[in-house]
């Protein structure tokens, strides 16, 4: 018998692996998986979004995110507040860094999945500015 099994046994102290199944987050164009929320560290989502929808054109005032298309085929706007923006053509494995507060949209030109990685700052949820929406939440967080 393993020292850990006899009778009365405490379990060590420290950090433990933790199971659970991933926040769906049901939105206009599609629905996200949110996979990981450590609160002031890191947020790991899983995007999809039905061909020729899009996400609002937006930025977020703190928090950074780094996107790689997994499958489809999209188009990714960005670039300055207030400036002209870049248009690109992503199919799988393209990714894309966005620092705060540059303004950023993608687009389903098919069905698409990607993977989100950003920064957790406080309020991260609430932080989004969004400059058009296809679904009336200009000006709004709404998710």
């Amino acid at each position: 018998m393993i020292p850990e099994q006899e009778a009365g046994a405490v379990a060590p102290a420290g950090p433990r692996a933790e199971i659970y199944q991933a926040a769906r987050q049901d939105k206009p164009w599609g629905h996200e998986e949110i996979f990981a929320a450590v609160e002031g560290r890191y947020v790991g989502k899983i995007i999809y979004i039905t061909a020729g929808q899009s996400l609002s054109l937006q930025y977020h005032e703190d928090k950074e995110e780094t996107i790689s298309l997994i499958s489809g085929a999209a188009e990714i706007q960005y670039g300055p507040i207030d400036g002209e923006l870049e248009h690109r053509r992503f199919g799988p494995g393209d990714t894309i860094h966005l620092p705060a507060r540059v303004v950023h949209r993608v687009t389903a030109i098919t069905d698409i999945v990607f993977a989100e990685a950003s920064t957790a700052p406080p309020g991260w949820r609430e932080d989004v500015v969004r400059l058009q929406d296809a679904y009336g939440r200009t000006g709004t967080t709404a998710p």
